[in-house]
């Protein structure tokens, strides 16, 4: 039971203030009350927070019309019509100022439009516009590229194209890649498992492999180039077999292959079968596009990526 006293103390031992309330007999409680600055910085920390829920959104409210409290800091900016605009304050509101007003943002915006005003012959021998190229548009590529077409480039057989081999199914000049980007790009080749037996798709297999010098049965490969010229395949490929960018048919001569996974194959086996399931199974693929979420100059600064990217791995 607690002392009904409270007789302020010290204790014996350690000599400090008690509070005078004692238990069973020697348990005592010490009188230490919080150092001052703390208390000071304690009650600094709800100052500032009531300030800042004044000035910044803060609280979730169920009846307010944006379901928060706005607070009643606001953030000036100039919309995409370039008229200026008044706002709460938000994150988004923030960095449309900030990108609008601070000194390096806009020596950054200055060059993207100087480098998407330059040639791109003339930009690669820049050595000033270049590095910016390689920097800045590394970051644009990051960001809505390198998902499909993996960090580097390098895509993924079978599904994304590799874009460092200077390879493009629908032209690899500045114009074609700024069309691709923009306008997107659909891949299509129909599924011959309908119209060519086991045996037929077996052949074409050996002519396809054979057009990139891989060793094949040059029996069947003769077989195969039949094929590939009576059944539709040379339509697309042309004759030749290189091509044709107007349909992004690819180009089946240059060693380069973008669906199925020849250089990963170990035997000529596994390399008949890989060209047999793209035969078999065709090829159906999209690439978004991608004008309304890139500015005009970016996607100009993105060919100068691609076109700089694709010539250092030469």
């Amino acid at each position: 039971m607690a002392d009904s006293k409270h007789k302020i103390t010290r204790d014996p031992i350690t000599g400090a203030e008690t509070t005078g309330h004692v238990w069973d007999d020697t348990l005592q409680e010490f009188n230490n009350p919080l150092p001052r600055w703390w208390l000071w910085a304690f009650y600094g920390t709800i100052i500032f927070s009531i300030v800042y829920w004044i000035l910044y959104p803060a609280f979730p409210l169920g009846f307010t019309k944006r379901g928060f409290t706005e607070g009643i800091s606001t953030v000036t900016f100039k919309n995409k019509a370039g008229e200026e605009v008044t706002s709460k304050w938000n994150t988004r509101a923030l960095l449309a100022h900030e990108m609008q007003n601070d000194p390096n943002e806009l020596k950054r915006q200055e060059m993207v439009k100087s480098v998407a005003a330059t040639p791109l012959a003339d930009v690669t021998k820049d050595p000033d516009k270049s590095a910016f190229v390689l920097a800045y548009g590394k970051g644009i590529f990051g960001d809505y590229c390198a998902a499909c077409h993996q960090s580097g480039g390098q895509g993924v057989i079978g599904n994304y194209p590799n874009l460092v081999d200077d390879a493009w199914l629908w032209g690899g000049d500045a114009a074609d890649i700024e069309t691709t980007i923009r306008k997107g790009r659909k891949g299509n080749m129909p599924a011959h498992k309908g119209t060519l037996n086991e045996e037929q798709i077996t052949e074409a297999a050996n002519y396809v492999l054979s057009l990139s010098g891989e060793k094949v049965d040059s029996a069947l490969a003769e077989k195969g180039k039949e094929i590939f010229n009576t059944k539709g395949c040379s339509g697309c490929h042309t004759p030749a077999a290189t091509g044709m960018k107007a349909l992004g048919s690819a180009n089946l001569t240059d060693h380069i292959w973008t669906q199925a996974n020849v250089p990963g194959a170990k035997t000529v086996e596994d390399k008949v079968k890989a060209v047999k399931a793209v035969i078999s199974g065709g090829i159906q693929r999209e690439m978004p596009a991608w004008e309304s979420r890139l500015s005009n100059d970016e996607i100009k600064v993105l060919v100068a990526y691609l076109k700089l990217l694709s010539s250092s791995a030469q």
